[in-house]
């Protein structure tokens, strides 16, 4: 399914989906640039995208397959593709592959994580079934026990991984408490979290022979959007137009960037899909131009739309709604999530806002976050993330943003580096 003009995509979407006729419903008929357009609203969004009474969709699903996007509350967030469009997004992310480095020939690890929907195991399957070189995949998947993976990737001298920084560090410190290397590793591919520099020694250790790099950007929900760019940066990317684009913008105004090195929010538009629309989509990720001409970006961490830590992706608006039902006499007046890492793992903190800290509280939300959060829940118990804390504050002690005084839902403290 090739890329479509943004007329027709958009068309399509205002007749087939309740959610976009309404969003679009006082639009001009023509439209001519994305800017015409309005920003998705993400709530909004996922509360039009439920089964049964799908109000997103364009159509029925029939064939195809359906992936989970991490989020909290007991309500899952599906992103389902049709066929078609899943061939189409796996073709476009391996032509970043052939510039991460794989070459042909390559014995590849596949290490993400396999079931419960999420897409990261058998996505990459895919896009290595159907990359431009011949390849023998190795579908061994990161919730294998680390000695079994550490065994594959002698047996079969595996060349490239593909998997979460969290899992190749695991191997890695396996390894060197035996006393061993991978010297077969040319490639460490990761995705689905930020490689940190913490972590670059172990590696160089476990994989002397190994250069780290980035698989490509891709969401859930916005699909492919990013292939690796050469050089020793992992977070710059580069766009991966015409089947996907991508826009900056101001996170205060909504305006657009167009010069390099101005932070701002990434919004996606996946030209291709058409079953479950993605038009103006704020990802949650805050990037800068690199180079605007050739559409790349930098990515700079998380914006205050959603927070990841781990593989779970967390929601001011969600996590507001469960600490208020666990905070039953109002004594909670604000609420921050604060993102931090130690020890060489993320960890995250709930900063609640109270005249006083009611020591009592604390264990009833985190215990309401974790229920309301499976996948931070097993997480933790596999050792992957820190537990979650809470962090009780004055009201006035709250992060603000400097130029307009509003209430920042979520603090990114961790290296961006």
């Amino acid at each position: 399914m090739p890329a479509k003009s943004l007329q027709t995509l958009v068309d399509y979407a205002r007749r087939n989906s309740p959610f976009y006729a309404e969003l679009y419903r006082d639009l001009p008929e023509t439209v001519t640039d994305l800017r015409q357009l309005p920003v998705v609203d993400q709530e909004a969004f996922w509360a039009a995208n439920t089964f049964p009474d799908n109000r997103l969709l364009t159509r029925p699903l029939t064939n195809g397959i359906v992936y989970k996007s991490g989020g909290t509350t007991g309500a899952p967030k599906f992103s389902p593709w049709d066929e078609e469009e899943n061939t189409d997004a796996a073709v476009a992310f391996g032509t970043g592959l052939i510039k991460a480095g794989l070459r042909a020939g390559h014995r590849v690890a596949n290490l993400f994580v396999a079931g419960e929907l999420y897409s990261g195991f058998l996505f990459t399957n895919d896009v290595l079934a159907k990359a431009s070189v011949e390849n023998l995949r190795l579908p061994i998947a990161g919730t294998a026990p680390v000695d079994l993976i550490a065994a594959t990737i002698k047996e079969f001298d595996v060349n490239v991984t593909c998997g979460m920084a969290t899992t190749l560090v695991k191997v890695a410190d396996l390894l060197l408490e035996r006393g061993e290397a991978a010297d077969s590793i040319e490639l460490l591919l990761f995705a689905g979290e930020p490689l940190f520099d913490d972590v670059r020694t172990v590696l160089a250790k476990a994989f002397p022979n190994a250069r780290i790099g980035s698989l490509g950007y891709a969401a859930v929900d916005g699909g492919p959007l990013g292939a690796p760019v050469a050089g020793d940066d992992v977070r710059v990317h580069e766009s991966l137009a015409p089947y996907s684009l991508i826009e900056l913008l101001d996170e205060d105004t909504g305006e657009p960037i167009t010069t390099a090195g101005v932070p701002g929010r990434l919004v996606a538009t996946n030209m291709s899909r058409t079953l479950m629309p993605v038009i103006r989509y704020p990802v949650g990720d805050r990037a800068e131009w690199v180079d605007p001409e050739h559409l790349r970006f930098r990515l700079l961490g998380r914006s205050e739309d959603s927070i990841k830590v781990g593989l779970d992706v967390l929601r001011p608006g969600e996590i507001r709604t469960v600490i208020a039902r666990a905070d039953r006499d109002g004594v909670i007046t604000g609420t921050q999530m604060i993102a931090r890492r130690w020890d060489g793992k993320d960890g995250l903190i709930l900063r609640l806002a109270a005249n006083g800290a009611p020591d009592d509280l604390n264990q009833t939300i985190i215990d309401a976050v974790y229920a309301a959060s499976p996948a931070y829940s097993t997480a933790v118990q596999r050792g992957v993330i820190h537990p979650i804390t809470a962090e009780w504050v004055r009201p006035a002690d709250l992060t603000t943003n400097q130029r307009t005084g509003k209430l920042i839902d979520v603090v990114d403290e961790r290296p961006i580096s």
